[in-house]
């Protein structure tokens, strides 16, 4: 008698037995099969170690053992470990495929060929995949991978009995080109080529078994595979309209970069217009101007000046322009939760219809050049309601890098909803040619501030890895169920920033420290700027709220072009002081003073440098807007191609 004591279950097996495994990612039907092959005859048993059970049972004179669905074989997670272990030590390997993320499964598929173990391909839920117009061609798939690959539909019981009869003719199939020389030279040291893959991709768990140093190969190896599995997809997958319902043709379309962005202008559109128009205009206006100013702060001023005089030190940081029982609640509930509660219903709408990760998949590969990828796009979204948001929103990035690199633009160039108020009142007003040249600008300055931080922050940001679930009518209860819970939690974290906001610039206007630095900025608003020296209250107002800098704006005496300097330096200018706060919340203190003071220097520079071009192709009284538009974009990717090219020389040099 033999035991199972390599993949640490202790099952008695006779010599010339076969250990059968079933594997295959989450949710691929992997229990229908074990049900199937084993009939009655199963046990379960409690992995070494963990709490994690293991299903086994007889088919004839063979085991069959199951395993956790996992994406792949590694020492991440319990599932994967328990996993690996069974895997490489099993005689045959049954993987369940689900046709219907095929490009997903055949990663997990790849890496079990490259274990060198025979392998059976039971490709499942075929039927799912003629309904979503997806066509397969089996044989071509298992020409390619070089194993036996049968169609099932498990549960209608389709192909289970051909699958049964496969299993002993299961096949090593075609390893990941490039790994063979490699895997040779380990397999003599470590005895298997399942453990000589793990420890060439970097396993620690299995390298210490053998005494020896994990290797330093998974990115390369991972991207090797990546790249096999897509050239497998590409050959074998056709989408097809015939059969293909509704919905899955229009999910196609909303991926497609030619139909795929018209219907994400019309459904931004939408969500502005219900957002940047609906809740920001008349909605803001009951819940802001009408309950808090009309209401609530004219009875929290009359209560509290029973006990304290307004304009003592205590009445003003109470009661006070910028009081935490007046400007803060104002704020918060009166402006900022309608926008909030909007956004996020907006959200759990893409997010519950499966749009969302269409999205992102569309937007990928414009975002992958500034260092993020196609999640990005969520706060990115976000911060069209509120920065101090979208902020916060980021942790759901894929990497440290890819958070600085948003949270940076996001507090640079996305003005929040209700600065995007202001602005588009005060742009009204200077005509079309300027209009576009602030846009120009601004989206100058996104591409450009996130590719220069794409070259220079040390790393390298992460794929986008996303499941596409079929597009479906979103549940109202769902939705307004992650509606409350996201607004609850955004309340709950940031009620107290904008306490502590309200105490910081109440104290800065108490102490006369507000004038001092008005003053401060006014050599550079009037020398550097062209603007007049009011302008510079503006900007301090804008770190108190974006909306109140871009307004204060509006009582000053200035030309067109003016008006467009001054609105893109207050864009870029540093954002409000929830944001801020938040800033120093989510990055260290070191990294947050970092990023806060570059997004004020940037600021200053672009605002003047269109102040300078304006000087520069002025005739007269007449501006070459064109001209100055098209030389700022110009310096822009000089900035870029500078960047880029020191960077390189500088690699060099150490490499030298």
């Amino acid at each position: 008698m033999a035991h199972c004591h390599d993949t640490g279950l202790k099952l008695a097996i006779p010599e010339n037995v076969k250990k059968i495994v079933l594997a295959g990612n989450p949710n691929t039907g992997k229990s229908v099969f074990f049900n199937y092959l084993t009939d009655l005859y199963v046990d379960v048993s409690n992995y070494p170690g963990t709490t994690l059970e293991i299903s086994h049972g007889k088919m004839d004179e063979d085991v069959i053992i199951d395993t956790p669905g996992v994406y792949g074989l590694s020492s991440f997670n319990d599932e994967e470990k328990i996993a690996r272990d069974i895997i490489i030590n099993a005689d045959i390997v049954l993987n369940v495929v689900d046709a219907v993320h095929l490009e997903r499964d055949l990663f997990l598929t790849q890496q079990i060929i490259d274990t060198g173990v025979p392998v059976v391909v039971a490709l499942n839920m075929v039927d799912e995949a003629k309904r979503q117009g997806i066509e397969i061609d089996y044989q071509a798939l298992s020409s390619l991978l070089g194993v036996p690959v049968i169609p099932t539909v498990a549960i209608k019981g389709q192909g289970l009995e051909k699958v049964k009869n496969t299993l002993h003719s299961a096949t090593k199939g075609r390893i990941t080109p490039g790994l063979k020389k490699s895997l040779t030279d380990l397999i003599n040291r470590v005895g298997s080529q399942g453990e000589a893959l793990l420890v060439l991709e970097g396993d620690e768990v299995v390298a210490s078994r053998h005494g020896i140093l994990p290797g330093k190969e998974r990115d390369k190896v991972y991207m090797e595979r990546r790249k096999r599995v897509n050239e497998i997809t590409a050959e074998v997958l056709k989408e097809v309209r015939q059969g293909a319902s509704f919905a899955t043709t229009l999910g196609r379309l909303m991926i497609k970069p030619v139909t795929g962005i018209p219907i994400l202008a019309l459904a931004l559109w939408l969500m502005y217009k219900a957002i940047g128009v609906f809740v920001a205009q008349d909605i803001v206006g009951i819940t802001e101007e009408t309950i808090m100013i009309g209401m609530y702060e004219p009875a929290i001023k009359g209560l509290i000046s029973k006990y304290v005089t307004l304009d003592s030190i205590l009445g003003q940081f109470l009661a006070g322009e910028f009081g935490i029982l007046t400007m803060a609640p104002t704020y918060l509930l009166g402006l900022l939760m309608p926008l909030v509660v909007g956004f996020y219903f907006f959200l759990a709408l893409f997010e519950d219809s499966g749009y969302l990760p269409r999205i992102a998949t569309l937007t990928d590969r414009v975002l992958s050049s500034l260092g993020l990828n196609g999640r990005a796009v969520i706060p990115m979204i976000l911060g069209f309601g509120c920065v101090t948001m979208a902020t916060i929103v980021t942790r759901i990035l894929g990497s440290d890098r890819e958070r600085r690199i948003a949270i940076f633009l996001l507090g640079l160039t996305i003005p929040c909803s209700a600065q995007l108020g202001v602005i588009v009142g005060l742009l009204a007003g200077v005509g079309i040619k300027l209009t576009i040249m602030y846009i120009v600008v601004i989206f100058s300055m996104l591409v450009a501030a996130g590719t220069i931080l794409n070259a220079i922050l040390p790393g390298k940001s992460t794929d986008l890895l996303i499941d596409l679930p079929p597009l479906r009518i979103p549940r109202l209860a769902n939705v307004l169920k992650k509606t409350g819970v996201k607004s609850y939690g955004f309340l709950k974290e940031a009620a107290p920033l904008f306490a502590l906001g309200a105490i910081i610039i109440t104290g800065l206007q108490v102490t006369g420290t507000l004038e001092v630095i008005q003053n401060l900025l006014a050599p550079i608003t009037v020398g550097w700027l062209g603007l007049p020296k009011e302008a510079a209250t503006a900007f301090v107002m804008g770190i108190v709220r974006r909306d109140f800098g871009a307004a204060g704006l509006t009582s000053l005496s200035l030309t067109s072009m003016q008006t467009v300097v001054a609105l893109i330096t207050i864009t870029l200018f540093v954002p409000c002081i929830a944001s801020i706060m938040v800033l120093f919340k989510e990055r260290s203190k070191k990294e947050a003073a970092i990023i806060w003071s570059a997004s004020l220097v940037v600021a200053f520079i672009a605002g003047g440098t269109v102040a300078r071009l304006a000087n520069i192709f002025s005739t007269g009284n007449e501006v070459n807007i064109f001209a100055v538009t098209i030389a700022f974009v110009l310096l822009s990717i000089g900035a870029i191609a500078v960047t880029k090219i020191s960077r390189k020389k500088l690699f060099s040099t150490f490499r030298v």
